[in-house]
């Protein structure tokens, strides 16, 4: 069974390692964050770090990801897939990873397990106010290494589905939305359930394009971006 973070990664790093694989805006601040493929995964490496170290996740682990679409949450859930532990978008799980809006959800998911929350702050800002015994997801992340060891035999990875069959799923969801290597795909479209992970997300990297997302976005500016990103499709 292959781990599914470096059999998305490992091609995308080896084809183009600096050039954009994913920039995100936010129209409601103004925010635009772009990450290379090298920078993608050394926060991925770093996330994984602290899943493995600090929050005693491995495979088998069901980690709760109560996050909106954001360059963090893909950090997050390759980082997740990395140690070879499952994403859980709903129901229980063991560890979650969630933004202050959504904790009393994750408190609920995890019945006392850990939970770490994500300010999702450009500036890497900590939550304020954050019960005791909750894990600041920006101050930990920071100190863990940028490199992770691949965990070679990985347990399920999402809704129980195996990483080669969400892998192989991302593919033909990519080859539906007719999209290529080196395509700039721009989207608003949402990460809350597996299937809309698979295609919103992961079938982008896994055939090399690279992903511009856009949150709250202002119809206004579109078009603009469009020609500025250099945008050739478009899955909003």
């Amino acid at each position: 069974m292959a781990n599914l973070t470096a059999a998305v990664l490992n091609p995308l790093l080896r084809a183009d390692p600096m050039g954009p694989r994913i920039t995100y805006y936010d129209d409601a601040t103004g925010e635009r964050i772009e990450l290379s493929t090298v920078t993608l995964a050394n926060w991925a490496a770093k996330t994984a770090n602290l899943l493995r170290d600090e929050l005693c996740a491995g495979p088998g682990s069901r980690v709760a990801v109560l996050l909106p679409p954001h360059w963090q949450t893909a950090a997050v859930l390759l980082g997740v897939w990395w140690i070879g532990a499952e994403v859980a978008l709903s129901g229980s799980a063991d560890i979650a990873l969630c933004t202050s809006e959504r904790l009393n959800e994750a408190d609920e998911a995890v019945t006392g397990g850990e939970v770490a929350v994500l300010s999702l702050d450009p500036f890497g800002k900590p939550v304020p106010d954050l019960p005791i015994g909750v894990t600041d997801y920006a101050t930990a992340v920071r100190v863990h290494g940028d490199q992770f060891i691949t965990e070679p035999t990985p347990g399920p990875a999402l809704a129980g589905r195996s990483a080669d069959d969400v892998l192989a799923s991302a593919v033909a969801s990519a080859t539906a939305s007719g999209l290529a290597a080196g395509d700039r795909v721009m989207s608003s479209s949402p990460w809350t359930t597996p299937d809309e992970v698979v295609a919103n997300l992961l079938a982008v990297f896994a055939v090399g394009a690279s992903l511009v997302q856009v949150a709250n976005p202002d119809a206004g500016a579109l078009e603009r971006r469009r020609v500025t990103e250099r945008v050739t499709r478009d899955l909003s």
